[in-house]
């Protein structure tokens, strides 16, 4: 007599009929509940440089992608002055356990606070060129 080896995925239900139903269903109801939802926003804020009322959909796209570039280079800003600051502790924890001297903590906080002063000078320029 032969037994029959039982498969694991014998008794599983099937990703049929009425998943894809219940999924299609799902989707038309949040299809119709957007706008409803959307009564209360309020109206978007215009970028820089494009009037409000002016109906240019090329121009606030443009200006969109201007304003998320002077964010984008700001964040960049950010994380290096963060970076700066890192580097600079960690200098002066080495110099406090005698890892390091005091004077490579100096050039450290030099360099550290004239590339800081380049990156906003780049960031002024970028800002002014996308203005």
């Amino acid at each position: 007599m032969k037994k029959h080896l039982s498969s694991p995925f014998r008794h599983r239900p099937m990703w049929g009929a009425s998943y894809l139903c219940m999924f299609a269903v799902l989707g038309w109801l949040m299809l119709m509940a957007g706008p409803a939802l959307a009564q209360g926003l309020p109206t978007p804020v215009a970028p820089d440089g494009v009037p409000a009322d002016s109906g240019n959909w090329l121009a606030f796209i443009r200006g969109y992608i201007r304003d998320g570039a002077i964010v984008l280079g700001l964040a960049l800003s950010v994380v290096a002055l963060i970076w700066v600051a890192y580097t600079g502790l960690s200098k002066f924890n080495e110099a406090r356990n005698g890892k390091a001297e005091w004077m490579e903590v100096g050039v450290t906080v030099v360099v550290g606070a004239v590339l800081l002063l380049f990156i906003m000078f780049l960031l002024n320029q970028a800002a002014t060129i996308f203005a």
